[in-house]
């Protein structure tokens, strides 16, 4: 009667400590202890189940942390093991070894005789099976010790679906608040493009994977590679080539529907020098859309070796992926309402420079041109047409800066187009020839910012044509790396001093800025007597 009232009492105190703790690795710790110290075993697991009803943890007690390193891997199922996972009912045995399911135990294992073994459920789902071994002071377990441990299996069942619903709400509580964030700093003006980042890194926390990974298109989709990476091999993998007819993110983008791999080393869809690169196993790969239209892929992955993603992982990576897109499609959309407005401010403000500022430039030109007409003082002569050039100057200025205004231009082309008639305008401007060499790939990467590039490439004929005195001009946009382009003025003019006069100038000072502005450089090579380079290095992708 004693010992039966104390194992009841056991078993109560047993329910009260593991619904204290609603941190799954506290409560599946905790199971494991109270399962030895209920039943006297010396050795006590839990192995937790995943997808396909794989063991996804081993949760030990009496074993050390150096005899668990010794053994290594998980267990993968098999032998008695597999026998509880395949058939869900407790499980007695004198003798290990003496059962014909027994398949051993790997190198470095302590010797084990006894063993027990119940299922952990709750709710119709069996979420794992506790594994008891050598009972102290006994050869076998008791039937006793059967009925207590299904009791307390019992109550693990409902603290273990509890724990697993405590997790999957903080999951979703981080989920928004990284949502909540990202949208914030979209509506404080972020470009979407500096956002990747930090949606590679909440992906990755959130699915409890290694690796993230946003993967875009290049070149107008005719490459793809990895734009931002974050966690395990992230610098690795920044910048390195995604195949385009082998490779998750390929096939999403194609099909807008996410996939998972299981192990993406075995997966003949998946990018081999990308699974050695960040020692892929499970790999989860989600499209990224704007505007309708996919423009990226994210996936996350977990080490070889470790545990493939729950289904409701997959479903809470897909779901973040799709709330972050709807985020950058906002950005997107507030960018271009931005952009008509100052666009709608420049064109009003080059209309009255044309029609009023330049005008009245004219008339005075006008009235110029009648008074040294009339001028019998050859000095007075002198100085009115010397007015008069400065007046043409000033009006010429003033017609540039108004094409700089103006946003017709790039209304309805494309920057290589819009590029060539700057090149033309230049050429019947100055009656220098311009040698022309385009990238397509470049200028469809370099769209986003094209009226940037195109006043860059204004700025340099404009300087060239003022100052260099050269015959020929070439201008260039090119690929200079995988993540670069490059856009080049040379001219065979007389050059000059790089450490005085122009390069203190204001056209080099705002082709700088406008650079350093878009994440670029400048770059100046002259001297006196071999012409003048000016090269603008600028990011492509994402950057």
């Amino acid at each position: 009667m004693l010992k039966e009232r104390d194992r009841k009492d056991r078993l109560l105190d047993a329910a009260l400590e593991l619904t204290s703790d609603l941190s799954l690795p506290v409560v599946l710790q905790r199971i494991v202890d109270l399962a030895a110290d209920l039943t006297g075993a010396r050795y006590a697991a839990l192995g937790v189940l995943g997808p396909g009803q794989r063991i996804t943890e081993f949760v030990t007690s009496g074993l050390s942390g150096r005899q668990r390193k010794a053994i290594g891997t998980l267990p993968t199922g098999r032998g008695i093991l597999g026998a509880l996972i395949s058939d869900a009912r407790p499980l007695r045995l004198r003798r290990i070894a003496d059962d014909p399911r027994s398949v051993g135990f790997p190198p470095h294992h302590p010797p084990m005789t006894s063993f027990l073994g119940v299922p952990v459920r709750a709710g119709g789902r069996v979420y794992g099976n506790l594994y008891l071994t050598n009972k102290r002071d006994a050869e076998q377990f008791t039937e006793d010790d059967e009925a207590s441990l299904v009791i307390l299996a019992t109550q693990a069942g409902v603290a273990v679906a509890n724990a697993y619903l405590y997790q999957e709400t903080s999951r979703r509580e981080a989920w928004l608040q990284a949502l909540s964030e990202i949208t914030q700093r979209m509506l404080a003006g972020a470009e979407p493009e500096t956002l990747l980042p930090a949606i590679a890194a909440n992906a990755r926390e959130l699915a409890g994977a290694d690796t993230a990974a946003i993967v875009t298109p290049l070149d107008g989709g005719s490459r793809l590679a990895i734009a931002h990476a974050d966690g395990a091999g992230a610098d690795r993998l920044r910048g390195v080539a995604v195949p385009l007819d082998r490779s998750l993110a390929a096939e999403v983008m194609r099909n807008g529907r996410p996939l998972v791999s299981e192990d993406a080393a075995s997966d003949p869809r998946t990018s081999s020098r990308i699974n050695r690169l960040a020692r892929m196993g499970p790999v989860v790969c989600v499209p990224l859309r704007m505007g309708g239209k996919p423009i990226g892929s994210l996936w996350v992955s977990r080490l070889s070796g470790r545990p493939p993603f729950e289904d409701s992982t997959v479903q809470l990576v897909e779901s973040f992926a799709a709330q972050a897109s709807v985020a950058l499609e906002s950005g997107r959309t507030r960018r271009e309402l931005e952009r008509l407005a100052v666009l709608e401010d420049r064109e009003r403000i080059a209309k009255e420079l044309h029609d009023g500022i330049i005008q009245s430039l004219f008339a005075v030109g006008m009235g110029l041109q009648a008074t040294a007409s009339q001028a019998s003082d050859p000095q007075i002569d002198r100085r009115v047409d010397a007015a008069i050039a400065e007046l043409d100057r000033v009006i010429r200025d003033l017609r540039n800066y108004i094409f700089g205004l103006r946003p017709g231009l790039l209304a309805d082309r494309q920057l290589d187009q819009a590029l060539r008639e700057v090149v033309s305008d230049f050429e019947a401007r100055s009656g220098m020839a311009v040698a022309l060499e385009l990238d397509g790939g470049v200028t469809a990467e370099l769209s986003p910012r094209a009226a940037d590039v195109l006043q860059m490439a204004r700025e340099a004929l404009s300087n060239a044509g003022r100052h260099s005195g050269a015959r020929q001009v070439r201008l260039s946009l090119k690929r200079q790396r995988l993540s670069t382009a490059a856009l080049t003025v040379a001219d065979n003019g007389s050059g000059f001093d790089a450490d005085r006069g122009r390069a203190e100038g204001q056209g080099l000072r705002n082709l700088r800025e406008r650079a350093l502005a878009l994440g670029g450089e400048l770059q100046l090579d002259t001297a006196p007597g071999r012409g003048t380079i000016v090269r603008v290095r600028l990011p492509l992708g994402t950057q």
